[in-house]
């Protein structure tokens, strides 16, 4: 399964953390940082991955909310029957900025390992697929 992890890239240290992780779960991870190669179209990418993806991570914090490429890629998500459950908030830093809907959901916060994050979410995914 195919997990689109969102942030800003002010979080970037703890989305290659949590990545590095969730692989080691045998999960698959696109992250722009990571995927999105010079020359790309970014938009058409990331338009791909979140068509491909069946889960999202999205690393809260004042800058990713104020993000909106991270809005827009949340929207997404919510919008589509294939991330129903699969959306998994994890706040990287305290903000008051969190869009409503996602305060439905079950927050992770990254005081926690990145190794016990994607534990959760793996465990999670294993019973929502």
């Amino acid at each position: 399964m195919q997990i689109f992890l969102s942030y800003a890239s002010s979080d970037e240290s703890f989305a290659k953390a949590l990545s590095s992780q969730l692989t080691r779960r045998g999960l698959s991870v696109w992250s722009p940082a990571e995927e999105v190669l010079p020359g790309d179209n970014v938009w058409l990418r990331v338009g791909e991955a979140l068509k491909d993806s069946r889960a999202m991570i999205v690393l809260l914090s004042p800058e990713s909310m104020r993000s909106e490429n991270v809005r827009r890629e949340i929207e997404y998500a919510l919008g589509q029957p294939n991330y129903e459950g699969r959306v998994f908030p994890v706040q990287v830093r305290p903000t008051n900025d969190v869009p409503w809907v996602l305060r439905r959901f079950k927050t992770f916060d990254a005081k926690q390992s990145a190794a016990k994050i994607s534990e959760s979410i793996a465990n999670a995914l294993s019973q929502v697929a």
